[in-house]
């Protein structure tokens, strides 16, 4: 068992964000809430939207979010500040296995990832496997430094929602 598994699963629920390989990511956290519940959460555009984006990245909003989450579904967030320009990523879901699992491509450039979202139960608990595929190990290495940096605080603001969320 992963060390950062068995630290989640006595209480310390951290995030982890490990390379593995040389073009994978590896992010995983545990959360107190069923796999439904955070599968509706990676899904649902109004509740994604109220997480996905770490507060700390200050004027910058999810200005929009269409999401069809299903096998050959697409997606398209546009990230910006109201009245300034702004970015979109977009790509398409290969895989989607309701509460159990999301796969998407990342299409806004050659250096763009394979995502893979995993939902596992754990008697009411969730463990949550991010696991994105890059082309080279150099765009793996330009995430880490990057778009992965602010995961285990999107994480958090997960947790949050959830646990708001059930009350």
């Amino acid at each position: 068992m992963r060390d950062s598994i068995r630290r989640a699963l006595e209480g310390e629920n951290t995030t982890s964000v490990e390379p593995k390989g040389e073009r994978e990511l590896v992010v995983t956290r545990i959360f107190e809430a069923p796999p439904a519940l955070v599968y509706r959460a990676w899904s649902e555009p109004a509740l994604f939207q109220r997480w996905w984006v770490p507060k700390s990245v200050a004027g910058i909003a999810l200005l929009s979010c269409a999401m069809d989450v299903r096998t050959g579904g697409k997606y398209r967030l546009e990230f910006g500040t109201e009245g300034s320009d702004s970015m979109a990523f977009h790509g398409r879901y290969l895989d989607v296995v309701a509460n159990a699992r999301i796969v998407w491509t990342n299409d806004e450039g050659e250096d763009g990832a394979i995502t893979t979202v995993t939902f596992e139960d754990l008697g009411g608990r969730t463990l949550v496997t991010f696991h994105e595929l890059y082309p080279t190990s150099q765009a793996r290495d330009e995430a880490l430094q990057g778009s992965a940096a602010p995961m285990p605080e999107q994480l958090d603001q997960l947790a949050d929602m959830l646990a708001e969320l059930q009350g």
